[in-house]
């Protein structure tokens, strides 16, 4: 299991700063993390973050992971499946959610606009239960 995340109650979120690229991640895709204690190499834990892609960035491969991870698109937009010049793909508008299950390869993303992600990353074994 992993340490745990930190009881926290309903402190300011300074959405201006706090910002950074997570890593493999194209510049003009950023990150800020909430809390975590997602552990990816002991498979334990859990991550809440807002993820952000500004207007016109994109991703050139898919994206895969060994935990589940939530995703509610906040505001703008959000293309899946574009190539690795940035074309094609299906376009989304927010308010929108998905949900993946560990192994599920997702993406590439880019954004026309701008948008603003919630995400969820977790480990969950239902044999755990």
């Amino acid at each position: 299991m992993g340490k745990g995340k930190p009881h926290i109650e309903f402190i300011p979120l300074a959405m201006d700063d706090g910002w950074e690229t997570p890593a493999g991640y194209p510049e003009g895709m950023k990150q800020k993390v909430l809390t975590t204690d997602l552990d990816e190499t002991g498979k334990s834990g859990s991550r809440s973050r807002f993820l952000r892609i500004e207007p016109g960035v994109y991703s050139t491969i898919p994206f895969v992971h060994d935990h589940w991870e939530e995703v509610y698109l906040v505001e703008g937009d959000l293309i899946v499946g574009n190539d690795a010049e940035g074309k094609g793909g299906e376009k989304f508008q927010a308010p929108c959610y998905a949900c993946r299950p560990p192994g599920a390869y997702h993406g590439p993303f880019k954004s026309d606009d701008g948008c603003t992600m919630f995400e969820l990353h977790y480990y969950y074994d239902a044999d755990d239960e």
